[in-house]
Formats: structure tokens, sequence, C-alpha cells
């Protein structure tokens, strides 16, 4: 069977269908940004939760520009031509933040390759200036592998976010089918020096849906564990175009349930499984419980 018949094959499922949220908060919130010229990862990835979330005063800062240097098979965010960085972001971040009146930031990025340190000075600045304008808001990064070089890690580490997250994805079987530039255990190894570094919550992300097995996400599991990782995010995986990596299974509400289950007796704290949870989906409420 085709990806195409695959995909008419199966439908999508009535607990995936979203009703769209565009009230007075959201055009407010998707104005700022417009005046600040900042991206977020929720418009880039077309993330089925915006209008929840920009209607609560939620967004996902995406910095670095919106076009990535690596071209992963599941991602929305456009892969073309890339900027130099905005050396006044951090700057127009942070007093987004502080006109939000976030009580939690999140913050991402594009993958930067073509930077010596992978952006993580820029990481670092984002944080400097947020602690300055806001210094009661917590802060949460989502960071790309820096191609594994410690000391760009470090540099992240010692700005000292509350949340430190770096997605592994999918499980490594998949690897070269849906991200081939990126590397499991390049990508574990982040992990295990942030949760080494210690003094902020270490956190990863799973898709379910491109074909993995439940062995596999048990192996996963035990590898994030081991890794120091103690909140995990596990969400439906959903195609955002023909052209990129299909669906192979939807998940049911009751089979994340028990993810969930299979995650925690592997020794992760927090796993929050459900087909819409996202990386930074509630994030502020999860970390505050």
């Amino acid at each position: 069977m085709s990806e195409a018949e695959n995909k008419r094959k199966l439908g999508k499922p009535p607990w995936l269908k979203v009703k769209a949220s565009y009230d007075q908060r959201y055009r407010e919130v998707n104005a700022l940004l417009k005046s600040h010229n900042l991206h977020t990862v929720c418009q880039e990835a077309n993330c089925p939760n915006r209008g929840e979330c920009f209607s609560s005063g939620t967004a996902t800062f995406l910095i670095m520009g919106p076009n990535c240097t690596r071209n992963c098979r599941f991602c929305n965010v456009t892969h073309g031509r890339i900027a130099p960085l905005d050396v006044n972001e951090p700057e127009r971040v942070a007093e987004t933040v502080r006109l939000l009146k976030l009580n939690h930031a999140v913050i991402t990025s594009v993958t930067r390759d073509d930077l010596p340190d992978g952006g993580a000075s820029h990481f670092a600045a984002v944080i400097h200036e947020i602690r300055k304008a806001m210094p009661d808001t917590t802060v949460e990064v989502l960071v790309p592998d820096f191609r594994g070089k410690p000391e760009s890690a470090r540099i992240v580490f010692a700005a000292r976010p509350d949340v430190f997250n770096h997605n592994v994805e999918t499980v490594p079987r998949l690897y070269k089918k849906v991200r081939p530039q990126a590397d499991y255990n390049r990508s574990l190894n982040l992990l295990r020096q942030a949760a080494d570094y210690g003094k902020m919550a270490v956190k990863s992300g799973l898709m379910a849906g491109l074909g993995e097995t439940i062995e596999e996400f048990e192996e996963v599991f035990r590898d994030l564990k081991k890794s120091g990782v103690s909140f995990l995010t596990i969400g439906q995986y959903l195609a955002p175009s023909e052209n990129h990596y299909q669906i192979v299974k939807y998940y049911s509400p009751e089979e994340f349930d028990q993810l969930s289950v299979l995650a925690q007796n592997e020794g992760i704290e927090h796993v929050f499984s459900a087909p819409l949870v996202r990386s930074s989906y509630h994030a502020g409420e999860k970390y505050r419980e």
C-alpha cells in the first residue's frame, strides 16, 4: 500500500479534530508578535493547539529566523536561505514576555548548523534578557543538538534555564527516514550532559504514529531515563503535507495512556501523553505541577 493510500484508509479520528479559537486575545497576541517581528513555532510548525495557546496568552518563541539548515521529513519549519542573527532579538523576546505577562516562557529555535556554536550564545542572550525583564518568569528552552559540541551545550547550561528540553522525536530505527541529519546517540548525550550539569529539569519529547513499535518505545524510555530525563511529552504525529513523512498509525487516547504508564514504569517521573500533546503545550502548568 502506498503512503497516499494508507493516509486515505486511516482518516483523521474525531479526537484530533480541533475547533479553531481566534478570539480577541488570540488577535492581540498575534498582533504583538508581528509588531515585534518575532516568530513562533506555533505558527511555523502549524501546531493544532496554536488557537488555544494564543487565546490563553501563551506562545513558544522561535528564535534565529524562520528557516532551518536541516530538512527533517516530519517538520513544517521552512528549509531555506539563512539570514544573519538579529542581535536585537533577545531584547524583543524579553519585552514581549513582559507585555504578555508570562509566568513561563518557552524558547526554541531552528537548527543553525551554519553558526560555530549552533546558536548557543543566542539562546543564552535570550535567557539573560528575560531574566532582566521578568525575574520571576521561569524559562524553558527547547534546543537543537548543537552538532554534538559539548562546549556549545555548556553555554546554554551556564545561562541557567529552569527547563532544558531536547526532543529525540522518534525511535532509533526511523532516524534515517525521518530525521537523517540528526543522530539518536548524539541527542542522548546532550540530555545526559544537561542532567550531569544539574540545577535544571531535563525534558524530551516523542512523536507517535511514524511506524514505531511499543517495544521500540520502551527501549527509548529506558534510554531517556538513563540519560537523566525527568519530563517526557508524547503526542500524535500529524503530517504537515503530502510531501512530508506520512502517518502510519493514529494512536487512541487509551493507547497514549498506556504509553504514559510504560514510560513511568521505566522510571520517568513526569509523563504527558495524549494525542494533541506537544513539547510546549501547557509547559508552564506541567512544570509548576
